[in-house]
């Protein structure tokens, strides 16, 4: 199975930005933790800053032939209908994943634009959220 892994603004700080919500764990340490997690799946992982070249991203995977989407959108999640517009024509199972608790954070966190084009939202489980963000997409390509 080919999954794409997207990763949004400031996850590339993981490991420095506030540990006590998102842990000391890299986003390198991250991706092989779900890469090695499920060996048998083909994962791409990609991260940006930049909120075009994240649809740029998405746009690439109707070439590219993903089974499977998993976002981390970050603060994106929250503000960006052009992602939101990106994500809903992607006709694969979609999985929004936060390492966070969105709902015990502070109230604008609270509302996912992005997440109400994806098959389900995974919250609050750390890098954990990721692993049941895969085990989402196995499920969701079996329907």
């Amino acid at each position: 199975m080919n999954i794409l892994i997207i990763n949004g603004p400031n996850l590339n700080l993981l490991g420095t930005r506030d540990t006590s919500i998102y842990g000391t764990g890299t986003l390198e340490e991250l991706c092989k933790f779900i890469q090695d997690s499920y060996p048998q799946h083909n994962i791409t992982f990609y991260q940006s800053n930049i909120e075009g070249e994240l649809i740029n991203k998405l746009q690439q995977s109707f070439d590219d032939q993903v089974d499977g989407i998993i976002t981390n959108l970050g603060a994106y999640t929250h503000t960006s209908v052009a992602l939101r517009d990106a994500l809903e024509p992607l006709d694969v199972p979609k999985v929004e994943v936060h390492i966070s608790n969105i709902h015990a954070r502070e109230q604008f966190r609270e509302k996912s634009l992005t997440g109400e084009v994806m098959d389900g939202i995974i919250t609050g489980f750390g890098k954990y959220s990721y692993l049941l963000g895969v085990q989402a997409i196995e499920h969701l390509s079996k329907k």
